[in-house]
């Protein structure tokens, strides 16, 4: 399967447990790998024959700020399941981090894949 991606897409979102993070916006980043057969657009040409990464972009930090998770593990499973539901993505690898959430640390975050890549 072919894979369309977004790397270090960054914004700031509510997401936390804790009473500060609650209050205060954080970056996080996301990659998104997304199985897709490019088969169709590359023939066409044609954006709606393609997977829009743009689109899938803005609709997860839309997605994100609106629902303001408090763990980044439910962040990323119901960011991943919107995605394949609202796409049709059938296969699809998410890393979620937050960026110097922890003292000593470049990020924190998880990785999660979802789907059939086959």
């Amino acid at each position: 399967m072919d894979i369309v991606f977004v790397k270090d897409l960054r914004f700031k979102t509510i997401i936390g447990c804790w009473d500060w993070e609650r209050q205060m916006p954080q970056f996080v980043s996301i990659d998104l790998d997304m199985g897709w057969d490019v088969s169709a657009p590359a023939s066409t040409d044609a954006l709606g024959d393609a997977l829009d990464y743009k689109a899938v972009s803005k609709r997860v930090e839309q997605y994100m700020q609106e629902e303001q998770f408090e763990l980044v593990e439910t962040a990323a499973e119901k960011t991943v399941a919107m995605i394949m539901s609202e796409f049709g993505v059938p296969w699809l690898r998410m890393k979620l981090s937050k960026p110097n959430a922890v003292t000593g640390s470049s990020a924190v975050g998880v990785i999660i894949e979802r789907g059939n890549n086959g």
